[in-house]
């Protein structure tokens, strides 16, 4: 004997809404740049719900993390919208303030049509607004959207009050229609009195014919009592049916049950500072984007677990499952073709609308990426970059060919002039004063500044590459800064005695550096974060690590095992001395180096990788690049294996 299954499956259907999610996804990847791993996942995990929500006993959860900017909202959005979910798709924004006047998720879904258990699609946007934790982790004392963690465990939502609600809607309407039954009867048993004026023929008022429902009673009824009957034809019904329909759906009890969302798709989206550690870097401009992407690619689900610990409970992080979406931040390559993209639109936008061919120079894509990219802001400031350096501009180039009827346009940038110079139809040429609003802050950098900054950037590239073997990934002295501070950035480095000590003379190099090329009494403060930061490792160097042989007591303890720090004082500050003299005599000995790197550096304002490797070959030392990812890290595994 064979069991029939319960549930039956259309085969030919799912393969038809599984070609359709396929094609969703490439139009997905055509339409956003840099996420192509963001989309497949994505698709991946909702393939159950759309294709066979019919099984699920819980709602499918994911998801989405990442900085500003990286396009988390606009998919969910466009992908409701190619899933043709528009009618079933809410947006919902929970913040611990006042700012909406629903207190629950389950009034929100209801106000949305959305609480009768068919699938659904739910987005909890910008969820870091909304916490349950203070930042000393302390319980909020919060009542609203409770139900929200209630919708994440199963799925289902409680029908606050039901009994109460129902109890109390149907005394009120049993009492409506004994009225107006009593109104009927007076009118039946009073037949010798005298003829209305206004109603001679004795006729009953329409309020006392024997009633129906009406649709707004009609709406209330089968939102409160579950009725599977529509609108109208509740509507229609006389009061003796519906009455007698309240009862026996309020003796079933199952108006009472909660509201099963297992066939819901919710999807979480927001940003985590706390495992975003660089979203802080929002006017971090010459930064490049690659070394960015390096840092986010090494978020992983244990991070956004941690960074979520910080806002909620330890059984509310529980709830919000194991599918975790991680943005990482977009590659320059990214940025290039997202600008590339842009001015194609430009062209073809003005083709069709005046008939204007447009050619638009690489120079732009330069133009626009060094003013317009952010990394950590995403993609927002690279389209009003578009705007004010291209559209802006271009507006005045149309109205001139317009009048010439010189229907062609050929736009250039000249970084000498700084000057946008445009050929009309090949026949007239226009040239417009332009300076980015970014270079614009580079220029006003002083030469005096910048010589200043390029000897101590230099003094900390020399002393990382020797030390390391590595070139810095990326080497400035000119900066979008008013402080015109410069860098000279690293890769990540293992903690180890040996690093630690190279990463202390590392920090020192910098002011060595200017008290090398500048004489002692013309060094900067400049140091100053260096000094600190030099000083704070040797602090755990000594007091944490227990790396001086001296000092094998943990002094880092606080309270009742807090142990007397005065004793490591003067070890820190002889550590400090010993190794900056080591850096002094190392910078001294490649002083032909350090005078030219920083002349390089001074000129250019900045030094690729590359670069600095070929400089570095002049004066007898090899230097290696490496990838933006890179740990720098002790041959542990071959060091074990030779014993």
């Amino acid at each position: 004997m064979s069991i029939q299954p319960k549930i039956h499956i259309n085969l030919k259907e799912i393969n038809t809404k599984k070609q359709r999610l396929e094609k969703i996804k490439i139009e997905l990847k055509h339409e956003f740049i840099g996420i192509d791993y963001i989309i497949e996942e994505l698709v991946d995990y909702i393939q159950i719900w759309y294709l066979m929500p019919e099984i699920l006993t819980r709602p499918i959860i994911v998801n989405l993390w990442g900085m500003t900017g990286v396009g988390k909202t606009d998919l969910i959005r466009k992908l409701v919208s190619k899933l043709e979910y528009q009618d079933r798709f809410v947006e919902v924004e929970l913040s611990n303030g006042e700012s909406t006047w629903n207190s629950s998720v389950s009034s929100i879904l209801e106000t949305n049509g959305i609480n009768n258990a068919k699938p659904a699609i739910v987005l909890f946007d910008e969820i870091q607004r909304f916490y349950t934790i203070d930042s000393e982790g302390k319980p909020l004392l919060n009542t609203r959207f409770q139900d929200f963690w209630e919708l994440l465990s199963d799925g289902k939502l409680a029908k606050r009050d039901a009994k109460e609600s129902i109890d109390d809607y149907l005394q009120r309407y049993l009492y409506a229609a004994m009225q107006r039954q009593k109104r009927k009867q007076k009118l039946k048993d009073a037949p010798s009195m005298p003829p209305d004026p206004l109603n001679p023929m004795g006729v009953i008022s329409s309020e006392d014919e024997e009633a129906t429902v009406g649709v707004w009673e009609a709406q209330s009824l089968k939102k409160i009592f579950d009725l599977k009957e529509s609108v109208n034809e509740i509507a229609e019904m006389r009061e003796e049916d519906v009455l007698m329909m309240m009862q026996q759906t309020r003796e079933k009890k199952k108006v009472y049950e909660p509201i099963n969302h297992a066939k819901t798709l919710i999807i979480i989206s927001g940003n985590l500072d706390e495992a975003y550690s660089m979203a802080n870097e929002t006017g971090e401009t010459d930064i490049e984007a690659d070394i960015f992407r390096a840092y986010t690619e090494k978020i992983t689900i244990v991070d956004i677990k941690n960074a979520l610990s910080r806002k909620f409970k330890p059984e509310q992080v529980a709830r919000f499952g194991n599918i975790h979406l991680i943005y990482k931040s977009l590659r320059k390559v990214d940025f290039e073709h997202l600008i590339q993209e842009e001015l194609v639109k430009i062209c073809k936008k003005n083709k069709e609308h005046f008939g204007v061919d447009i050619e638009i120079s690489q120079n732009f894509n330069q133009l626009i990426y060094q003013n317009g990219v952010f990394p950590v802001q995403g993609v927002r400031p690279v389209f009003s970059s578009i705007t004010d350096i291209v559209e802006a501009n271009l507006s005045k180039l149309l109205f001139e060919a317009f009048m010439g009827n010189l229907m062609h346009i050929a736009m250039d940038y000249d970084f000498e002039k700084k000057k946008i110079v445009a050929q009309l139809a090949g026949k007239r040429t226009i040239e417009l004063d332009y300076v980015g609003k970014i270079d614009q802050i580079r220029q006003d950098n002083s030469p005096d500044m910048i010589a200043s900054i390029a000897v101590h950037e230099s003094g900390h590239a020399i002393t990382y590459g020797i030390l390391l073997g590595l070139a810095p990934l990326q080497l400035k002295s000119r900066v979008a800064s008013r402080y015109a501070q410069g860098f000279s950035f690293p890769h990540s480095i293992h903690l180890s005695k040996e690093n630690i000590v190279s990463k202390i003379k590392i920090y020192l190099a910098g002011g060595i550096a200017e008290e090398i090329i500048f004489g002692e009494d013309k060094a900067t403060v400049s140091r100053s974060f260096d000094r600190e930061e030099a000083t704070s490792m040797v602090m755990e160097y000594i007091r944490k690590y227990g790396f001086d042989k001296n000092f094998q007591a943990w002094y880092a303890h606080s309270g009742p095992y807090s142990m007397e720090l005065s004793v490591t004082d003067w070890a820190i500050e002889r550590m400090i001395r010993d190794l900056a003299k080591e850096a002094r005599e190392l910078l001294e000995a490649n002083k032909d180096f350090l005078i030219y790197l920083s002349k390089e550096l001074a000129q250019k304002g900045s030094l690729k990788p590359l670069e600095v490797v070929l400089i570095a070959h002049k004066f007898g030392h090899t230097f290696e690049v490496k990838e933006e990812n890179y740990l720098h890290l002790a041959g542990y595994e071959g060091l074990l294996n030779e014993l």
